[in-house]
């Protein structure tokens, strides 16, 4: 029988033994996964090994240009960072070089000192990604604002379109269908409808410490397909403030939700992490019903249910139910919205067909 532990140790011994821990994570990572084949195995940890030992400039640039995608994505509630991560490429390094960092690691730092401790994170390679995300977030927090408030149906038209891709990409990602899998993926549908119907649970004001957690809750969406963060926010009643907080450069705020952000990805990241090596299958399929759930709350057409006076003294919608476009108070742009949508799942498509090709 192949022994495929000599292989990646080989490997790291003779060609990249610098990154033998990393390789060992990304490994384990695999392994534990039996719906992973050998040869799937094989290609995951050398692959690994090749991204990072043998980036260069512009590499770490591509990187960032995902990042960026990133977060554009989750800048908008109901389309999830971790599926452009996903369909781009780098969800499995994602994964690993986060579940790097922890306490073992920071004593690094401490003994090897920072070179040892940022190879060991795989540090260019998330700090290419962060640089992406952060300029996502702050150039295009305040364009996203303006946009839902002024063109509300365009863009929950498009974003509709690209969340539905991703539902069948997801779904896709399923190798074994059954019985319990469709049961669990019609149940997170149904729960992921009820939870969109139910009011928020904050207002505008939100306090620190909800904000902390926040960040926290909506951070794990980021690595999870299909979840976005700010729909995470959006069920929480906290999107407006955390955007808000962003495009009015409110840096005692941002640092409180950064805080809860980084202490959401660093425990949350594990236990994702042991749901896909143990469980893959069935988080799939939870993952894939949550969202199909989840697309009653970016239903481009609302009808407004009670209102409620923002900071602004301005009237804003509360509680909303979607509705018919026939049905809608005022110009419905369903041709725009339909062009709109169809571009949207075009969209996730075609990254998924240049992901493809570049495996």
């Amino acid at each position: 029988m192949f022994c495929f532990n000599e292989l990646y140790r080989t490997i790291c011994k003779v060609s990249y033994k610098k990154q033998e821990s990393q390789v060992l994570s990304a490994y384990t990572f695999s392994n534990k996964n039996s719906c992973v084949s050998l040869r799937k195995k094989m290609y995951i940890c050398i692959t690994i090994i090749i991204q990072m030992q043998n980036r260069n400039f512009l590499d770490y640039f591509i990187v960032t240009l995902k990042g960026m995608a990133m977060g554009a994505a989750d800048v908008v509630p109901g389309v999830s960072g971790g599926t452009i991560a996903f369909i781009s490429g780098i969800y499995e390094e994602l994964l690993t070089s986060i579940a790097s960092v922890n306490l073992k690691t920071l004593k690094l730092l401490k003994t090897d000192g920072i070179k040892a401790f940022w190879q060991k994170i795989n540090g260019n390679f998330l700090a290419s990604l962060l640089v992406g995300i952060g300029i996502s977030v702050v150039s295009l927090a305040k364009l996203i604002s303006w946009l839902l408030e002024n063109h509300p149906i365009l863009v929950w038209s498009f974003f509709f379109g690209l969340v539905l891709a991703s539902i069948l990409y997801i779904g896709k990602q399923i190798t074994k269908w059954n019985v319990l899998t469709v049961f669990i993926l019609i149940l997170a549908a149904i729960l992921a409808y009820w939870i969109t119907t139910l009011q928020p649970l904050m207002s505008e004001g939100s306090s620190p410490i909800f904000l902390f957690f926040a960040g926290a809750l909506a951070i794990c969406a980021m690595i999870l397909p299909g979840i976005s963060g700010a729909f995470i926010l959006v069920l929480l009643g906290a999107y407006k403030p955390v955007l808000e907080a962003v495009h009015s450069r409110d840096f005692k705020l941002i640092a409180i939700i950064g805080a809860g952000a980084i202490v959401g990805l660093l425990t949350f990241s594990r236990v994702i992490k042991w749901f896909f090596n143990h469980y893959k299958n069935m988080t799939l399929a939870v993952l894939t019903g949550f969202v199909l759930g989840s697309l009653n709350k970016i239903w481009p057409w609302k009808e407004t249910l009670t209102w409620r006076t923002n900071s602004h003294g301005i009237k804003v919608p509360l509680n909303e139910q979607s509705i018919s476009p026939f049905s809608f108070d005022g110009e419905n742009q369903l041709i725009f919205a339909i062009i709109l949508a169809i571009l949207g799942f075009l969209m996730i498509l075609i990254l998924e067909k240049i992901a493809i090709k570049n495996e």
